[in-house]
């Protein structure tokens, strides 16, 4: 099977059902998708109201798209809908004030400084 096909499958069917693991304390990552340690990865990032992520850099490109509730980083506070491209070299840590649900897409690993 086409691996675009599978990946198409995989996004249309959500994060319900689907397992989840810990992240950081009240965020939990749902993986798409990892290519190795260095390489791309695509998950869905679920945080508890009040969640955070610490201060991190960006080695490749970062696309956030937000499906539910809002996050806060140093672009404002962005809500469902919304599509966050974090460059390579940017810097910045997240905050869930009301909790989110969020899909990403890494070009590389982010840097936890």
């Amino acid at each position: 099977m086409d691996d675009a096909l599978v990946l198409a499958g995989a996004l249309s069917a959500g994060p319900a059902g689907r397992s989840w693991e810990r992240l950081r304390d009240g965020v939990e990552v749902c993986w798409l998708y990892r290519n190795g340690e260095h390489g791309p990865a695509a998950a869905f990032l679920r945080y508890a109201p009040g969640a955070r992520v610490p201060l991190h850099r960006h080695a490749g490109y970062e696309h956030v798209l937000i499906l539910e509730g809002s996050q806060t980083d140093r672009t404002g506070r962005q809500r469902a809908g919304a599509l966050i491209v974090n460059p390579p070299g940017t810097r910045h840590e997240v905050v869930s004030e009301e909790g989110c649900l969020a899909l990403l897409i890494w070009e590389r690993p982010v840097i936890f400084d």
